[in-house]
């Protein structure tokens, strides 16, 4: 990438540091570049963090010259998304590097979560609290406003949605019925930053099952849980991936966990069953 001049230097977290901090105390552009580096060894945050610097510096003077919230918000998009060029991935969406923040400052391209955090990050370093939404099926992000919340879609350049549009997005996942205003404030809630990075990572995990890479499946279910140790699922998940890679041992420490932590599950006999063949092939490996 381009080595933009530094600034002073940032420090990524640690992965076991994680789980004991507080939801919102997870540094997010910190941990999403932690993610990254996974993939990326060599990723140094100090370039991305300076980007991110010049970005506010370019903008603060056009945003503090707006008066009302959702103004200042409105020079913030049409600076990134139309003069930077950030956009959504549309014909690629399901590439891995739109999950790797490092890949998505570097191309401009994104899903709508790496591109929210983006717009978070660029958007809280100019006062204006934005959050994001774990919106069921299409992350986005919201704002407080004097008469409520702004609502908008960072995958579509930052568009602002109306209530109703709002209803009908979440119906497609709510078995086809509209939410009532309550249910809706519900759905629209701020996401912390724990759900956000979790979020972040099982995408990655969806996408590396879907591409039979049982190593990246792995990593990813296990460093969801550095941020969540108690998600039996990903205990499960990391067993099967260890089960396809060979890892006998792992495997069956994680399918044995699984079956202790959540022994009413629906995938119960499946499991066993296939904690009985691990065990089978340990006992011919010695």
């Amino acid at each position: 990438m381009t080595d933009h001049t530094a600034t002073a230097r940032t420090e990524l977290p640690t992965w076991d540091s994680l789980a004991a901090m507080d939801d919102d105390a997870l540094p997010l552009l910190g941990t999403a570049l932690l993610i990254a580096r996974d993939e990326y060894p060599d990723l140094r945050p100090e370039p991305y963090d300076a980007l991110l610097h010049g970005y506010v510096a370019a903008l603060r003077e056009p945003v503090t010259t707006q008066e009302s919230v959702p103004a200042k918000m409105a020079v913030v998009n049409r600076y990134l998304f139309d003069e930077v060029g950030f956009d959504g991935d549309r014909e690629t969406f399901s590439d891995p590097r739109n999950s790797y923040l490092n890949d998505v400052f570097d191309r401009k391209l994104g899903i709508p979560l790496s591109l929210a955090l983006v717009q978070m990050e660029i958007a809280r370093r100019l006062d204006l609290p934005l959050d994001g939404v774990s919106f069921p099926g299409h992350f986005l992000v919201r704002l407080p406003v004097d008469d409520g919340i702004l609502v908008m879609d960072p995958f579509n350049k930052g568009r602002s949605l109306s209530a109703d549009e709002l209803r009908e997005r979440a119906s497609a996942h709510c078995g086809g019925q509209s939410p009532d205003d309550a249910e809706l404030l519900h759905i629209l809630a701020p996401a912390s930053h724990r759900t956000i990075l979790l979020r972040m990572l099982r995408n990655l995990k969806t996408l590396y099952v879907e591409r039979n890479d049982w190593e990246r499946v792995a990593r990813s279910a296990d460093r969801l849980l550095k941020l969540a140790p108690n998600m039996g699922e990903e205990v499960r998940d990391r067993g099967l991936a260890y089960l396809k890679l060979g890892h006998i041992e792992g495997a069956r420490e994680d399918l044995s966990r699984y079956l202790q932590v959540l022994p009413e599950a629906s995938d119960v006999d499946t499991v066993h069953s296939l904690l009985v063949e691990a065990t089978g092939q340990a006992k011919r490996l010695h």
